[in-house]
């Protein structure tokens, strides 16, 4: 959420910064609402102190025996005290009005972020691995031999409908092995703190992400008003909320791998085929919380860690800055990275990095003190470290062979009891 002050100071930069999201003249409107809350605040507190002083005077007049002055100092006193309840109503609404519209709009990009209207504006600035050259027609991740007796999409729309999976034997094990390999790396090398969250969470919690009140449509919510998270963002980020940390617990670095859940509303049609775009799946989440002065390194540390799980993995990417048309609600930046798919011919994006400055800590009131100093807004970071399904169909598409079999990544056989490929009748070998 913005600072209704910083608007206020510097309203062109304000709108200058959100044209460049595409929105235009969103000052104006915020002012507005913001100087009657401001001016209905004002009224009350003048009524108020009207009140104060003709109740003073009450007593002074039943004192003399003025009886006229005494019944007109107690009408004024009722008048005042209704003036007040509805002066003070007015601004209430208005100060509602006023954050439901602050929770609509997006965060500021920052300056180096690149303008562009959609993905066409994204920015390549890094590239790891060359492409493998096939000797034969690569396929897709579930028209590979070996794979298709592991990843039941038929089973799975039985169960649930469309956009879900069932796995078995050797594809599961595998996609269980890149989650335990993502984990343990994150901790043991990166410096993550392994934490374990519920799925199920208040609407406090998502409205301090910025998942509500915009992406509602995206997300299920149960009949008694939990909501299920589309990523362990939410969770993570929310365990400062409501917090003022000692500045020395910064930064806190967190890892989590949970089940998550998105409806995907509005992408029908898109990405429908096998495992890219699922209605539950699961992720590896990274999430810092620092100060203001470290959140850009921590941006670039954070994406370092993504970036080696997919070297350690030995699977071609590339990392894009996302640019202002592109880049999610909460962003201030974002590092994109793109692994590449044989089986498409091209780069699918497997985690995205964000930087959110403290437009989320806003909204969840976290803040630390430095010795000595007044409370300040933490900044907020979230990314993917990575997505396992992904993952999966990453290193499926990557290692197969044109026997229908799956070579796999050196890293995960410790996790597989030594097993090096999946055989093309679908076990592990």
């Amino acid at each position: 959420m913005h600072d209704i002050r910083a608007i206020r100071d510097n309203p062109a930069a304000f709108d200058a910064a959100l044209a460049r999201r595409g929105l235009s003249g969103m000052s104006a409107e915020v002012l507005a609402i913001d100087e009657a809350r401001r001016a209905g605040i004002l009224a009350a507190e003048t009524a108020q102190a009207a009140q104060n002083a003709a109740s003073r005077e009450v007593g002074a007049a039943k004192a003399r025996g003025d009886d006229a002055e005494f019944e007109r100092l107690r009408a004024l006193v009722a008048e005042k005290k209704a003036e007040i309840a509805r002066l003070s109503e007015g601004a209430a609404a208005e100060d509602a009005r006023l954050r439901d519209l602050l929770l609509t709009i997006p965060n500021l990009p920052l300056a180096e972020v690149p303008d562009g209207p959609d993905e066409t504006g994204n920015v390549e600035i890094f590239r790891w691995g060359t492409p493998r050259r096939f000797d034969f027609a690569a396929k897709e991740h579930f028209d590979i031999t070996g794979v298709k007796p592991g990843m039941d999409f038929q089973m799975a729309a039985k169960l649930s409908g469309s956009r879900f999976v069932v796995l078995r034997g050797a594809v599961i094990r595998v996609h269980r092995a890149l989650a335990q390999f993502m984990l343990d790396t994150h901790i043991t090398e990166h410096g993550l703190t392994e934490t374990w969250t519920p799925v199920l969470v208040k609407e406090d919690a998502m409205f301090g992400t910025n998942q509500l009140p915009k992406f509602a449509e995206d997300s299920y919510q149960t009949t008694n008003g939990w909501w299920l998270i589309p990523t362990s963002e939410v969770t993570l980020t929310n365990t400062v909320a409501g917090e003022i940390l000692d500045e020395g617990q910064l930064p806190i670095r967190m890892t989590a791998h949970t089940q998550c859940f998105r409806s995907e509303a509005g992408s029908s049609g898109k990405d429908t085929a096998g495992m890219l775009r699922q209605h539950q799946f699961e992720k590896v989440e990274m999430v810092s919380i620092t100060t203001p002065e470290t959140s850009l390194a921590e941006h670039d540390r954070m994406t370092r860690c993504a970036q080696a799980i997919l070297e350690k993995l030995g699977l071609p990417y590339r990392t894009v800055v996302l640019c202002t048309g592109d880049m999610g609600f909460g962003a201030q930046k974002t590092h994109d990275l793109e692994v590449w798919l044989p089986g498409q011919n091209t780069y699918r994006e497997i985690s995205s990095v964000s930087v959110c400055g403290d437009f989320q800590a806003r909204r969840m009131n976290a803040r630390y003190r430095a010795p000595g100093g007044k409370p300040e807004f933490v900044h907020t970071l979230n990314g993917s470290g990575l997505a396992v399904g992904r993952a999966l169909i990453a290193v499926l598409e990557n290692g197969q062979q044109e026997d229908g079999s799956v070579d796999l990544p050196a890293v995960l056989q410790p996790y597989l009891g030594g097993r090096t490929r999946i055989a093309a009748d679908g076990t592990l070998a």
